[in-house]
Formats: structure tokens, sequence, C-alpha cells
């Protein structure tokens, strides 16, 4: 086993830190939208029309999206300095169906895997004798129902949007990974994930960590998580701007309001092809539902993007038949497209 090594960093030093950092944070956060104003104004442009307005958002929802994404990050970080891979399969080993597929679907929201990082520990927990379905529903959860997505529609939107965006993404984890442990298609794995789901896999348990570790390792996931997708992000809110300023309202509102039952799985269809975590397809979201688009719509096309990647499916085919991806996929898209039914219809 490798060890794990950390910066050397006094816990009093840390706490120091923090007590200063975290005001700094809240105050930048507050400071961002008469910042932006003050560019604006100092370029010579006006946000009364489509460009002036364009670059007010682009300058103000940069920051504050970095700003909430390494917050969350290095909190969540905190969090999952508990859950490494070799106790998250101990905690699933030997699950039931019902309460394993409960407990993998919760898991996923604190573990740090996205689409593609999940797939080899989904390899690994059948190793370790988990059930399928359990398996699938830790797969689902743990990109769909994740911290990133959580804190931005928190941030956005506020708790109502956030804890029943948790409450739904939870329940498609749920449900489709119990739908595929009944339709018991352990068959339908690749012959070499049988025989490696057939053998005896010791689970080990990670090194311990003390506080000070703990918050070395969190600010090391925020330099990393940052470093993969500020790009990203950026990329997305230049989109989302150029959305916000120049594309007509009524045009999206025609195309993804309420009243086009046809706009959700239209949403779904142009999600999945695309790649890229919840902070990169937020901005997108945020001017959509700016200029109109209905927010189950808009969640239902940010949901397939991070739970149903084009790259996913790719590496997944790599352990799974034709027919069992087929079965996943055609599952978790239609628990996707009933969470925007239901978000337009309450919302």
């Amino acid at each position: 086993m490798n060890t794990i090594t950390f910066p050397s960093r006094p816990l009093n030093r840390w706490l120091v830190q923090l007590m200063v950092a975290a005001p700094l944070w809240y105050a930048a956060l507050l400071f961002l939208d008469p910042a932006a104003s003050a560019l604006v104004r100092a370029f010579g442009l006006s946000r009364q029309n489509a460009w002036g307005e364009a670059v007010h958002f682009f300058l103000y929802d940069t920051p504050k999206i970095l700003l909430l994404l390494g917050g969350i990050v290095f909190l969540m970080g905190i969090v999952q300095s508990f859950f490494s891979p070799e106790k998250t399969r101990a905690l699933l080993s030997g699950r039931r169906a019902g309460l394993g597929n409960v407990l993998a679907a919760s898991l996923g929201i604190v573990t740090p895997f996205c689409s593609c990082s999940a797939v080899p520990l989904f390899i690994g927990l059948l190793s370790a004798g988990v059930p399928l379905g359990v398996t699938f529903s830790f797969l689902i959860s743990a990109p769909m129902v994740n911290e990133v997505a959580l804190a931005l529609l928190f941030g956005m939107f506020g708790w109502r949007v956030a804890i029943l965006y948790l409450g739904l993404g939870l329940l498609v984890a749920i449900v489709a990974g119990l739908i595929i442990g009944k339709l018991r298609m352990e068959n339908h794995l690749e012959d070499w994930v049988q025989k490696i789901a057939r053998g005896e896999t010791p689970v080990q348990d990670g090194p311990r960590m003390d506080w000070a570790q703990r918050f070395d390792s969190a600010f090391g996931h925020v330099k990393e998580i940052l470093a993969k997708v500020w790009l990203y992000v950026v990329i997305g809110i230049a989109l989302g701007a150029a959305i916000h300023g120049y594309v007509p309202e009524n045009l999206l509102a025609s195309l993804m309001g309420r009243d086009s039952w046809w706009s959700v799985p239209v949403a779904v269809l142009i999600g999945v092809p695309l790649y890229t975590g919840a902070a990169g397809v937020f901005p997108i979201v945020q001017a959509l539902i700016a200029k109109g688009a209905a927010l189950g719509t808009v969640l239902a096309f940010m949901m397939s993007v991070i739970a149903l990647s084009a790259p996913e499916i790719l590496i997944l085919r790599k352990a799974l038949k034709p027919r069992l991806i087929a079965t996943f996929v055609g599952i978790v898209a239609s628990g996707i497209m009933l969470v925007g039914y239901v978000f337009n219809a309450v919302l």
C-alpha cells in the first residue's frame, strides 16, 4: 500500500488562517456585484445593452462560482478525508439491497469521485462482494448528487431548490440501483469483471489523519479540483454570458418552458454527449433560467451532463456488456426526466 504524506503545517497555524480567511471569503462574495458594475462602467459600457450585461455577467459570475467552489470543496474535502476508497468498500461490502442502496447513494454524495473516476471504484466494490444494484446506486449518486451542485444551487436558488434536488437525486440513484439489482444482470458484466467479482479482495484501511492533516488534505483537494475545472468554469460562464446577453427570452421560453412537454427529454438528449462537471455547466444553467427556461428542464440537462456523460459510458463499456449499459442509461435517463417534470410541476 502506498504511503500518503501531507505537508507539515501545525494545527494552530491552520486555525489562525481559517479565522482570517472565512470572513474575507464572505466579504469577497458581497463585494463582487458592485465591483463588477464598477468595472463595466470603467470600460465605458452600460448594463442597459446586451454587450454590457454580458460583460457584467462574466465579471460577476466567474469569481463568484470559483469562490463558492473553493469554499464548499474545502469543507467537503474534510468530510471526504473520513471516506477513503477502502473505507467505502468496507462500509458497503455485504450490504443487502434496500438498505445497501440507500447507504451507497448517501455515500456517493460525500465521496470525491466524478463520473469517470467512480468507475474503477465501481469494479472494486464488485470485487468486495457488494451487489450489482448497490454498486450502481453509488455509481449514479457519486457524480450526480455532488457537493458542488448542491452548493451552487443553494447559493443561486436557495435551500428549497437544493434540498429538492438532493432528495430527488438520491431517489433516482436508489430506485435505479434497486431496479438493476432486481433484473439480476450480473451475467452482463464483462467476463474479466465477473472473474474479479467472484474473487476475494482484502479490504485495507487507509492511513489515519489528525486534524492538521485533514486540513492539509482538504486544501490539496481544493487546488486539485480548481486546477481541473477552472477552464471549464470560464468557458461555461462565457457561454452563459452570451446566452444572458444575446439570446432572446421568448426563444428560450418557447424551447425550454414548462408548457413544452418534449423539452425535458430533448434537454437530456442534448446533455448526454457533453462532458463537464457541475461547476462548468452551472453558468449555462443560470443563464438559461434567467432567460425564461423552466428550472426542471434546465436541471434535467445539468443532471444528464454530469451523470450520463459520454466519456463515462465509454469507460463503462470496458466493464459492462451493451445490454447492461443500455439498461443503466435508460433507467437513469428516465429518472432524470422524472426529476425535470417534478421540478416544472412544483416550482
